[in-house]
């Protein structure tokens, strides 16, 4: 299973970057955020462990795996039968200001049923937090 979504945003790669990276303030704007930790209160980065509860979702613990400041970040998260890896990348505009893309990819044997189950969910969540991103690093400008 995979979704993604790409948002243009009028705020600078750096400015929306700020607003990408800022995880433990996200519960501010996302409504698709109750409370986000990072594990050992470890800076974000390669390696770091990020508790994340959600409505309607199970806590997870998320590890990032992918690390390019100013730019991208991946992190996943294991469940039974499934792995899922959600990726966050900032990307200049010709025109100017920026454009965000979030994804999720779900693996394993059990991605099949999480996605009929949950994929309409994911889908919207995953939708709330583009748009709530955007809102925040435009309102920051």
């Amino acid at each position: 299973m995979h979704w993604v979504i790409r948002v243009d945003v009028e705020a600078t790669p750096d400015d929306l970057w700020q607003v990408v990276a800022d995880v433990d303030h996200w519960p501010e704007f996302m409504a698709t955020m109750r409370r986000v930790e990072r594990v050992g209160g470890a800076e974000l980065g390669p390696g770091a462990l990020v508790r994340i509860a959600q409505p309607r979702m199970p806590v997870l613990t998320w590890r990032v795996t992918d690390w390019t400041p100013g730019s991208f970040f991946a992190w996943q998260a294991a469940s039974p039968g499934v792995t899922t890896t959600a990726s966050h990348a900032v990307e200049a505009r010709d025109a100017g200001g920026s454009t965000l893309t979030l994804g999720i990819h779900q693996t394993g044997f059990g991605a099949p049923l999480a996605g009929l189950l949950m994929g309409r969910q994911t889908r919207r969540y995953v939708g709330i937090e583009a748009e709530s991103t955007k809102r925040r690093a435009e309102e920051a400008r």
